[in-house]
């Protein structure tokens, strides 16, 4: 599907720069949560077609970041994922985190490790033999800086460290491969599109090894449908062992959006959203760049004045591009800034 006939799938209001936020659902995906709410409203359908939602949500997610099936866990959020991730961190273990990264990746490793935050971009140099991970994001939430991906797995693996990474701000616009890293994670609110409550993460075998499953249930059984009642202990094998028993709404509106971000294919996505963030920055006199996010000083008053809806982070104006953005958008906002 080409980006023009997929952008009529949206029905958004002008005017919204904020997927960074939270991102706006294609029509399919609305719809489908939409007759599963009316079922649930009525008492007229069993669980079992909300819960089918999940599988296909999790092999969506799988395909998108070049994982196995049987390696991705489904949860609720990003900060409830590696929670359970620091478990495979021994006491004391030093880890390494961007100084201006998103709390959801940074309150976890100092609630159970030693952390070392420096810049983003000195990250790889930071990583020493006494490092046991380096956790970041892959595009940061504040300024849309994209990680030094290969740096960073090189200075991992020459000291045998776990890279952690955060892809909330990534997974659906950029093209992602969880190849090198141990756990990848994404709350999938943003970038793809899903209501929040639904969140992703590749866990390698490496590091399952390592965790314990601090939320088990029914959900993370070994015998899907056979693990409601009584001992034994009897979790999957994969990485469903490490599953939160899912939030079925989240996942039914999950599935057709990440299905559609497949059938439409990242690399197109993130050639126009990347277009669509160096034409704000070059009619603000800025070069080009190579994120969907663009971070400005600039007077966030009058875009709000002018019906645009962006995000003020770290003190700056923060605009975000996604499918349903139009240059008509792009092009109100700098009216609106100049």
């Amino acid at each position: 599907m080409d980006i023009a006939t997929a952008a009529k799938l949206w029905d958004a209001d002008p005017g919204w720069l904020n997927t960074a936020s939270y991102g706006l659902p294609p029509r399919p995906a609305f719809e489908e949560l939409q007759a599963v709410l009316t079922g649930w409203r009525h008492g007229s359908s069993d669980w079992k077609p909300w819960d089918a939602s999940v599988g296909r949500s999790r092999a969506a997610f799988a395909r998108l970041v070049g994982a196995p099936v049987a390696d991705v866990t489904v949860g609720a959020s990003l900060s409830q994922i590696m929670s359970a991730v620091a478990t495979a961190l021994p006491p004391g273990a030093r880890v390494v985190v961007p100084e201006i990264e998103f709390t959801s990746n940074l309150f976890p490793w100092a609630v159970a490790a030693e952390v070392t935050t420096v810049p983003a971009d000195r990250l790889a140099d930071a990583v020493t033999g006494g490092t046991a991970a380096v956790a970041f994001s892959l595009v940061q939430s504040a300024t849309g800086e994209l990680a030094n991906l290969p740096d960073i797995l090189a200075a991992a693996r020459a000291h045998d460290a776990l890279v952690i990474v955060d892809a909330s701000q990534a997974c659906g616009w950029l093209p992602v491969d969880v190849a090198g890293v141990d756990v990848l994670a994404c709350a999938a609110y943003k970038w793809l599109m899903a209501p929040r409550g639904a969140a992703f993460g590749y866990l390698s075998p490496r590091v399952r090894e390592r965790m314990r499953p601090l939320a088990a249930n029914w959900y993370a059984g070994a015998d899907e449908g056979g693990s409601y009642y009584g001992p034994p202990l009897r979790l999957a094998p994969d990485a469903r062992a490490f599953d939160l028993s899912p939030a079925w709404f989240s996942y039914v509106g999950a599935a057709p959006a990440l299905e559609l971000l497949d059938e439409i294919g990242v690399e197109r996505i993130r050639d126009h959203d990347v277009a669509l963030a160096n034409r704000f920055r070059a009619g603000l006199g800025l070069e080009p760049g190579d994120s969907a996010i663009v971070s400005v000083d600039a007077p966030g008053e009058r875009l709000a004045a002018a019906g645009i809806r962006a995000a003020v982070r770290a003190g700056r104006v923060r605009a975000s591009f996604h499918l349903y953005t139009t240059t008509d958008d792009v092009d109100r906002a700098l009216d609106a800034l100049t």
